[in-house]
């Protein structure tokens, strides 16, 4: 049985560095918003029992608009971000509290909306290695870089994507300490592997799999969905 689910799609940042002045997980790839790619991808996944996005304020209801032709009989939470990854992290968190607390989800999983091409088959992945294990990432490997003096990089580096799953009741655990210390983590795994001894499990992911960061990257994108049909 696919354990209980929350997918959080975290969309609280801007266009700047695309070249937008909206949003850019609202702008249109093969005619349809970033954002609602990644939406109609978790609705393909077993288990999902909540969707959450998080927004800018401004942004909640053209994020409605956008999603709202692609949930079906689905419906989701929309939840106001922070001024960070983490506040918003931490936002959605305290949405799905009650719930976790009920014990009506068993993992969380948090996406950069604005990786609008991660397969559902990764998505499975790494929500039944967390709920096995305790937590997932999906990771890409890096080829041997270099410092600016010249000597190289340890071996074995990887870079680590979305999503990102966590035991429910961990991951809570995690940010309700977080916040009360006012720690910051640059990433969800960050977050818990700071308050937790669980080993966080690498999922190999490819490169296909990239975040809409600059113009050229809508492009990539593009033709990289027009290759996978």
């Amino acid at each position: 049985m696919n354990p209980q689910t929350a997918a959080v799609l975290l969309a609280a940042g801007s266009g700047t560095r695309v070249g937008s002045t909206i949003n850019k997980v609202l702008l249109p790839l093969d005619g349809i918003p970033i954002l609602a790619r990644s939406v109609r991808t978790v609705l393909e996944v077993g288990g999902v029992h909540r969707i959450v996005l998080v927004v800018r304020p401004e942004d909640g209801q053209a994020v409605r608009d956008a999603v709202a032709p692609h949930l079906g009989a689905h419906d989701l939470w929309v939840v106001e971000g922070g001024a960070h990854r983490h506040d918003s992290e931490w936002q959605a968190m305290r949405t799905l509290a009650a719930d976790i607390e009920d014990g009506e989800l068993d993992v969380v999983a948090m996406h950069d909306a604005a990786r609008p091409l991660a397969p559902a088959a990764l998505w499975r992945e790494v929500i039944d290695t967390a709920e096995e294990h305790g937590a997932a990432i999906p990771v890409v490997r890096s080829p041997r870089l270099s410092h600016r003096d010249g000597t190289l990089a340890p071996a074995g580096l990887v870079g680590v994507q979305t999503p990102q799953a966590f035991r429910a009741r961990d991951l809570l655990d995690a940010h309700r300490r977080a916040a009360a210390e006012g720690f910051v983590a640059t990433d969800t795994a960050a977050c818990l592997a700071h308050y937790s001894a669980i080993t966080v499990r690498g999922v190999e992911s490819t490169a296909a799999n990239l975040k809409v960061t600059f113009p050229e990257d809508v492009a990539l994108a593009s033709s990289l969905l027009s290759r996978s049909r």
